[in-house]
């Protein structure tokens, strides 16, 4: 019975290992070389450049703005410390946001 036991768990720990091996599997060469040119993109200061570079590769500006990393700041930041505030100020747009608005001041109502 410990036998079992013992195979069991090694069973389950080997397979444990073999998808947390294929889940940190690297990105293609194809992606890795389309996010490397968005980043260049966000670089140039140029909104038409860096739009038809995330559109020629199938991408969303919002994914891109929230989650793509260059050389280990977020885009946004990436582009910033560039000099390319265009390209910055765009997808900072395209992120979104809810404004917060006080409803009392908007509206007043007199007796």
């Amino acid at each position: 019975m410990k036998t079992l036991t013992k195979i069991t768990t090694v069973a389950l720990a080997s397979a444990t290992l073999f998808m947390a091996s294929g889940a940190s599997a690297a990105m293609s060469n194809y992606m890795e070389g389309a996010l490397i040119e968005v980043c260049k993109s966000a670089q140039k200061d140029s909104v038409m450049n860096l739009r038809k570079t995330i559109k020629s590769h199938r991408l969303n500006e919002k994914t891109v703005a929230m989650g793509l990393v260059c050389n280990g700041e977020d885009v946004i930041s990436f582009a910033e410390n560039s000099g390319a505030f265009k390209t910055a100020n765009h997808l900072e747009k395209k992120i979104g946001g809810a404004d917060i608005v006080d409803l009392a001041q908007v509206y007043s109502v007199k007796f």
